[in-house]
């Protein structure tokens, strides 16, 4: 089954593209996966927060295939260790949907309709991160939970 990272925005800074290029590399020797970048709304600056999420959301509805399951990274989601991190994604990869998208949403979050197709939620702490900062939080525990389940040592119990 084919795994995507979704964005908005281009990443601001170089340490966090290193990051995020690194770790999607590695994942990419265990799975199919990729990061799809959305872009920023134009004329963001003339509109309101409220706009902002419903023009992303309205970006991200019309790229979404059937049959694809999407997780939100939002920080009311389910919170997981590492080690159930990596149950629950394989638990993921054995459904029968063609794709599993996990989302990061903007600066102000998701618009109503982007929560209501969204299959499941998770958050990686009960911290607030940057938007920006969470894609690399993100494919790392993405990369560490393939090594959990197989074995490797990348993980220290």
């Amino acid at each position: 089954m084919k795994t995507e990272l979704w964005y908005i925005g281009k990443t601001s800074f170089d340490y966090l593209e290193t990051g995020i290029n690194l770790y999607t590399q590695r994942i990419k020797k265990y799975i199919p996966f990729e990061v799809q970048l959305i872009p920023d709304v134009k004329n963001a600056k003339n509109l309101s927060k409220q706009e902002i999420k419903n023009r992303e959301g309205a970006l991200i509805i019309k790229k979404i295939e059937k049959g694809t399951l999407l997780i939100l990274l939002d920080e009311n989601g389910k919170q997981f260790n590492s080690i159930n991190f990596a149950k629950d994604v394989e638990k993921m990869l054995q459904l029968s949907h063609k794709k599993i998208v996990f989302l990061i949403g903007g600066a102000y979050g998701f618009s109503k309709e982007v929560y209501t197709r969204a299959d499941r939620k998770i958050s990686l702490s009960n911290m607030t991160f940057s938007h920006q900062m969470v894609r690399l939080f993100f494919v790392e525990q993405f990369y560490r939970a393939q090594t959990i389940l197989k074995n490797e040592p990348y993980h220290h119990q």
